[in-house]
């Protein structure tokens, strides 16, 4: 018997697909939200390049995040035996070592 998969799951997966996007453009959003309260608790016009490149600075940083969370799953199943291949796998420096 096959045990059954929860209702949402294909949801849930497309939703940790898209994750990704909304969350780089939200952190740019927020960055530039704190840029326009700085400019306007200072006055200095300047001020909403901070936000921005703080913004800009947490999207590297989720992109990042989300890179190193697929290379470990990856590499999870990279060492997984099931999927090493063993059979008949032959060095190129002994086909070079015949001619």
């Amino acid at each position: 018997m096959k045990p059954e998969e929860p209702k949402l799951k294909k949801v849930v997966n497309a939703a940790d697909g898209l994750s990704l996007g909304i969350s780089i453009v939200v952190a740019i959003l927020i960055g530039v939200g704190i840029g326009l309260g700085l400019q306007k608790l200072t006055g200095i016009m300047w001020t909403l390049w901070i936000g921005v490149f703080i913004g800009v600075g947490a999207a590297i940083s989720n992109v990042y995040k989300a890179y190193a969370k697929q290379k470990s799953s990856l590499d999870e199943l990279a060492n997984d035996p099931r999927y090493k291949y063993k059979a008949g796998y032959k060095d190129d420096e002994d086909e070079d070592e015949k001619y």
